[in-house]
């Protein structure tokens, strides 16, 4: 197909296909009529293919990567089995170096005819990292606010989200393969926890490896699911992540590193009395997934809590 087919191997000198590009090429096959550009619009659009896009990702080179794919996403397809169980998906990562950034001068705000203006000049005040934990089966956010990215405040974070679970009698881990992830004291206190801990045992957690094999397997009540290498999208935290910058960061204005920490948490608090809902997880491990069908269920799930909150 001629819209999946790259411009250089026509001779036409550019990266990427325009609808204006491909009528005029069209033109000039002889084996086809004149064609508008807005019937190459509903053409695309009935094939689902947009040449004008473009995003950038990053290729695995993870051996058993179709395998812990498949073992991640099973854990969120069955999350609400488990967690009836008594069984909890938890998916945990940071989001490192966020920016207290202040505007050098204040916003213009939306007006009749204008947008938001924001000043292009800002001052640093500061990072903060925030490690964030998505309970899957529920949509749940917690949240810790650090100075750094530590050994012992992921550790803090981990025990912070089981405490506030204590009938739960395993916790099911995603997590991806960030060095803080499979350090000797989290091996400990998730050991520890399980009452699995024995005395002389680090001797046998003394390379990564080791570590990594220990908390899959060894941890009583606590496994944890380690994402492929470079497969960090299959963390679902990550979606938060993404609407935190979106509704939060990316146009907030704060004045201290204090004052970033209390908007991430006030986020967090109404996000989480409002909004969170489990993600409708439609990728199974394998090709082929579309995740149209997941974003209409997922308005149409928001759309119908609003309502349900406005029902006197």
């Amino acid at each position: 197909m001629l819209a999946t087919t790259p411009p250089a191997d026509l001779g036409v000198p550019t990266s990427h296909w325009s609808l204006d590009d491909l009528a005029f090429q069209i033109l000039q096959d002889a084996h086809y009529q004149d064609m508008s550009r807005s019937t190459v619009q509903r053409i695309l659009a009935g094939a689902d293919l947009q040449p004008h896009r473009s995003r950038y990702w990053l290729k695995s080179h993870d051996p058993d990567f179709e395998a812990k794919a498949l073992n991640v996403c099973g854990l969120y397809l069955q999350a609400l089995a488990l967690y009836r169980q008594d069984e909890l998906v938890v998916s945990v990562d940071e989001k490192t170096g966020i920016q207290a950034l202040e505007r050098l001068h204040p916003t213009l705000p939306t007006r009749p005819g204008q947008i938001e203006r924001r000043e292009f000049e800002y001052v640093r005040h500061g990072t903060r990292c925030l490690i964030g934990s998505l309970i899957v089966p529920t949509g749940q956010i917690l949240g810790s606010v650090t100075e750094r990215r530590g050994t012992w405040d992921f550790v803090r974070h981990v025990r912070d989200v089981v405490v506030q679970f204590p009938h739960i009698k395993r916790f099911h881990w995603v997590m991806d393969n960030l060095n803080t992830h499979w350090t000797l004291e989290l091996c400990r206190y998730l050991a520890v926890d399980s009452g699995s801990w024995t005395k002389g045992q680090e001797r046998y957690l003394r390379t990564g490896k080791e570590r990594r094999a220990f908390l899959t397997t060894g941890c009583g009540r606590h496994v944890v699911h380690f994402t492929p290498k470079h497969g960090s999208w299959l963390n679902q935290i990550e979606i938060w992540f993404g609407v935190l910058s979106r509704r939060v960061l990316r146009r907030g204005e704060f004045t201290s590193p204090e004052d970033l920490t209390r908007k991430i948490l006030a986020y967090i608090a109404h996000y989480n009395t409002h909004f969170a809902h489990p993600y409708e997880w439609t990728y199974t491990g394998k090709p082929g997934a579309s995740g149209d069908r997941r974003r209409r269920k997922r308005f149409r799930f928001r759309r119908r809590q609003l309502i349900d909150m406005r029902s006197p």
